[in-house]
């Protein structure tokens, strides 16, 4: 249904029960965010209890919140306190709920034209209020013509917030600090990396930020802010579909104020100063910043075909990708461990690459995601094609040599364009045909990555063009 112009809503009385309490602002609040897109809220706040029953309303929580992992306990005198119901109320004020919650009742509308209406709401659908006034007539008013709508109070059931309510038993009267614990939808955090490559290529910069945001509908001021890197399990409720969702790390005293320890399986990283979080809003923090970390570059030629199961006939003459050129991928190498002069964990996220220019400006030559990379461990990262590396595989010969065995030739060219630089290209080769085989001849040394994927490295001489061939034999059961 349209929104009219404007809604105006004259709150004419504001009746509350005896027994609630005016619920007061936090005195604290904490919050752990984790990888998937959840937040663990705690929220402090002293509450005026009377003896006996109370109501007790707490209306500013994230409109995200899943209300079954709600948990509320004294931090004065835990014993004193029963909670005998809770509720999370979400029927929030909005055009459509008001004209819902008013039918046959007395609303006075104004339309574009400044002619006013009042009667009794018949009907609220379709674009469109049906009104019946005192004589009896009916008048029906399309909604997008409508200036303002005004109703004489706001309706007990509906609330401008989303609330959790109480009912609590208190044992005595007066002030008691509560803390409230729950889970909430809509905010995440992901780390960006900055790296700045040397000229030489030998030593990149690094700094990293902390990229959290909020969509949780609610601001946070002079928060505790935690942040959990790992894949934890969690089964999806329902229930928190409020709204619509959104999206380890070793500091080793590099960072910008961010303390770190093991959370079971998971490494947990707290910010060690107050952190306000507005709603709607990304923000970014600082967590690593080291320089002159060792890394490297390395190129690759991968033009063999990728396949995750082995095809039928498996004798299949034409065979897969057999005739290829491509050029060339670069790729930039770092190790996380100490003794590359960076010594910290890395969480999953999105890393860019620069290398300076003469006139020291630093440009964009790459950028990719990583994985959780834990301390010690090799980071490699795709950075694109090379200009002047160019690499051709081409199928040299196929022959039967029997009902169970067949052989096939492949031949690798690779050429280097660069004026002064020798290079070495890695070659992956998957050997996709059948799990029996055997490389019965070679024309350089190489490495058996796995059980289907052999690996030659060639060193290619400016101006030059290297040459890598060999001969596989695949040997199939005899039943098939």
């Amino acid at each position: 249904m349209p929104l009219p112009r404007k809604i105006l809503v004259g709150l004419l009385v504001l009746g509350c029960l005896a027994s609630v309490n005016a619920q007061a602002p936090s005195d604290a609040i904490a919050i752990t965010v984790y990888n998937q897109g959840t937040a663990l809220i705690r929220d402090q706040r002293a509450l005026t209890l009377d003896e006996g029953v109370n109501s007790i309303d707490f209306r500013d929580v994230a409109a995200t919140i899943d209300p079954t992992s709600v948990r509320m306990v004294s931090l004065s005198d835990a014993a004193d306190i029963v909670v005998l119901e809770q509720s999370y109320s979400y029927d929030l004020v909005n055009s459509s709920s008001l004209m819902a919650r008013y039918l046959d009742e007395t609303i006075n509308i104004t339309t574009a034209d400044g002619t006013s209406y009042s009667g009794e709401l018949l009907s609220g659908r379709g674009n469109e209020a049906i009104l019946r006034n005192e004589s009896g007539e009916i008048i029906v008013i399309r909604l997008s013509d409508v200036r303002d709508i005004r109703f004489p109070a706001l309706p007990d059931a509906l609330i401008t917030r989303p609330s959790l309510q109480w009912l609590l038993h208190s044992s005595a009267a007066g002030e008691q600090q509560v803390e409230l614990t729950y889970l909430a939808g809509g905010m995440n955090w992901t780390a960006d990396y900055n790296l700045l490559l040397s000229q030489d290529e030998s030593r990149v910069d690094l700094s990293g930020w902390v990229t959290l945001n909020n969509r949780t509908g609610r601001a946070f001021a002079d928060a505790q802010l935690k942040l959990v890197a790992g894949e934890i399990h969690r089964i999806e409720s329902q229930v928190m579909m409020v709204e619509a969702r959104e999206e380890a790390f070793d500091m080793a005293g590099k960072g910008g104020g961010v303390d770190q320890r093991a959370l079971f399986e998971y490494q947990l990283y707290e910010i060690d100063r107050a952190v306000t979080i507005n709603n709607n809003e990304t923000k970014q923090i600082e967590f690593v910043n080291s320089s002159g970390i060792a890394a490297g570059n390395f190129y690759i030629f991968d033009k063999s075909p990728q396949f995750g199961a082995y095809y039928s006939p498996i004798d299949y003459s034409e065979g897969f990708g057999v005739d290829t050129s491509s050029d060339v991928q670069t790729y930039l190498e770092f190790n996380t461990g100490e003794t590359s002069g960076l010594g910290a964990d890395l969480p999953a996220g999105r890393i860019r690459v620069y290398q300076q220019d003469v006139d020291g400006a630093g440009l964009l030559i790459g950028e990719n995601a990583i994985n959780h990379t834990p301390e010690g461990e090799d980071v490699q990262i795709l950075l694109g094609s090379t200009f002047d590396l160019v690499g051709e595989r081409t199928r040299s010969r196929f022959a039967t040599i029997s009902r169970d065995v067949v052989q096939e030739s492949f031949e690798i060219r690779l050429r280097n364009r660069k004026d002064d630089a020798t290079v070495e290209i890695r070659v992956p080769e998957r050997l996709y045909r059948w799990s029996d085989w055997e490389i019965i001849d070679s024309s350089a040394p190489f490495t058996k990555i796995d059980a289907s994927t052999i690996e030659f490295r060639a060193e290619v001489e400016p101006g030059m063009e290297a040459i890598v061939s060999y001969t596989v034999q695949y040997t199939f059961p005899s039943e098939r």
